[in-house]
């Protein structure tokens, strides 16, 4: 009978985040696949626990998972870990949970920490619908492109970030976004945790004076319902309102409903509207 695959979270900073459940599968597998053995190792002496560990990261995923695929296949039970928070988000262990679907082995969540919705709950921000991007692209037009389309977000964006990065990486959020406000959350469960809410703008002045230090967490609030109107409406300046009203009717649409959209995407009067198309026929 297969093994059982099982994502285990652990501490993202204060080594008392951790679920008494994990600490009873950490202790109970055959097996615990870990990101990076040193740091895990600390937090298993710390704990008591002695099951043996191997590595699984971004630079062994293509030969060390079907490894542990095999593994689990002859019945092993193992538990995946990452360095910290909850494995499977922005890390390796996604190629390992499609594997094991792929060959008919259970996949079991073990939850706790997590950067994502810690940071996310005390940023201040709207938290009813937000958009997690991890890390942003490396390359700088793949870099461009990701943040073109974070400009046009109405949900709460939520970013990783590393330290010797971050300046950098708010400049670019500030081009391409503009002056919105942002959370600037640092060492997570940590002694010297922090929440700095600011906008971009003075988030950029403040670390050309202060060193960035620790792991952080970016909250950025998203479009507005009436910034997203105004999008809207100047996607529509390139063609003419008849040439937009002709859209609709190409559509199918009969008159009266085809002047009732324009109106609507361009935020005038259906008045306004039939005045012009009136004028021109």
């Amino acid at each position: 009978m297969p093994g059982r695959l099982y994502l285990c979270a652990t501490p993202i900073g204060n080594l008392e985040d951790i679920t008494y459940r994990a600490v009873r599968i950490l202790k109970e597998v055959d097996l615990i696949a870990a990101e990076d053995t040193r740091h895990t190792k600390k937090l298993l002496n710390h704990l008591e626990i002695n099951t043996p560990l191997t590595s699984y990261h971004e630079h062994n995923k293509a030969t060390k998972g079907p490894i542990l695929i095999e593994k689990l296949k002859e019945g092993l039970n193992i538990a995946l870990v990452s360095d910290a928070g909850t494995p499977g988000i922005s890390d390796p262990g996604e190629d390992l949970v499609r594997l094991a679907h792929e060959n008919n082995i259970l996949v079991t969540p073990v939850p706790g920490a997590s950067a994502v919705i810690s940071g996310l709950i005390i940023s201040g921000l709207s938290t009813r619908r937000f958009a997690f991007e991890g890390f942003l692209p490396a390359d700088n037009k793949e870099r461009k492109e990701r943040l073109k389309k974070l400009s046009k977000e109405d949900r709460t964006i939520v970013l990783y970030e590393a330290p010797h990065r971050l300046s950098k990486t708010l400049e670019a959020l500030y081009e391409a976004l503009g002056n919105r406000k942002i959370s600037i959350i640092r060492e997570l469960t940590k002694q010297y945790e922090e929440v700095k809410q600011c906008t971009l703008e003075e988030s950029i002045i403040y670390y050309q004076e202060v060193s960035p230090k620790g792991e952080f967490v970016l909250v950025i609030e998203g479009l507005s319902d009436e910034e997203m109107k105004e999008i809207e409406i100047k996607k529509w300046e390139t063609i003419s309102i008849d040439e937009h009203f002709k859209l609709y009717i190409d559509e199918g649409k009969d008159q009266k409903e085809a002047m009732k959209l324009v109106a609507k995407d361009r935020g005038i009067s259906k008045r306004e509207v039939y005045q012009i198309i009136h004028q021109i026929k």
